[in-house]
């Protein structure tokens, strides 16, 4: 079992975009997920209940959503609705906008990965440096082995804002993974309960291709593949396995 955190304190750079996605593309594979949304908008478990409602979706749908906010009665305590059973693949987790470093680093576990996207403005390049900084500074963070990474969310290149976001994403030594371009595919998906892994169109095609470095990085210490993810081929991204 492996846990993938996405995180920001901005709000609206996406981390619900990655969760959605990256839960879709693990249940596509056929592995079993659990995605923890702790967020009380409930954006998550939006998308989830659109999932299960699919007419084909719905017939081989893997993921199990938990709405990790709430504050459950007697008959069903928090930590029994926030435990991972063994049958358990892969846990996604979403936070809400906000959380704070300490109220991530409560919800972080032993060697868990956290991708943190951030949009092209100057608002959220400010907002991510302090995140950022204040994060690395933490003590848990090395103590819990947790591996971060950046991820460009919505971005259109060619642009001066994005050359500033990705001069910023590469100084800051963790792994820029990709920059997913802004289109309106990810809200088709969103709507239908979808991920662009699972739009049969040709238009998904680069998103689909801009996916990949995530999946290496998620997957590069349980596969066992070294600190180089990019050693992980596309066709060995498209067949993981348990």
């Amino acid at each position: 079992m492996h846990r993938i955190v996405v995180a920001n304190a901005k709000g609206g750079c996406g981390k619900t975009t990655i969760t959605t996605n990256l839960s879709s593309f693990y249940s596509s594979k056929g592995l079993k997920v659990r995605l923890f949304d702790y967020d009380e908008q409930e954006s998550s478990i939006d998308w989830l209940n659109s999932r299960n409602a699919h007419p084909i979706l719905s017939q081989k749908t893997t993921i199990e959503g938990v709405a990790a906010h709430k504050n459950y009665d007697h008959q069903c305590t928090r930590s029994w609705m926030l435990r991972v059973t063994h049958d358990i693949d892969r846990v996604v987790v979403d936070t809400p906008a906000g959380t704070s470093v300490s109220e991530l680093c409560s919800i972080l576990n032993q060697d868990d990965k956290l991708i943190i996207p951030v949009m092209a403005s100057p608002i959220d390049i400010k907002a991510a440096t302090r995140f950022i900084h204040t994060l690395k500074q933490q003590k848990l963070i090395k103590e819990k082995n947790i591996q971060i990474a950046v991820v460009a969310n919505r971005v259109r290149q060619n642009t001066l804002i994005y050359y500033s976001l990705e001069q910023f994403l590469l100084s800051l030594n963790v792994p820029f993974l990709t920059s997913l371009r802004d289109t309106q595919l990810y809200s088709k998906a969103y709507e239908t309960g979808c991920g662009v892994g699972d739009l049969k169109i040709n238009r998904a095609v680069k998103d689909k291709y801009q996916w990949a470095p995530i999946i290496r990085w998620c997957e590069s210490k349980i596969q066992k593949y070294n600190q180089d993810t990019k050693q992980m081929t596309n066709a060995q991204v498209h067949n993981i396995k348990r």
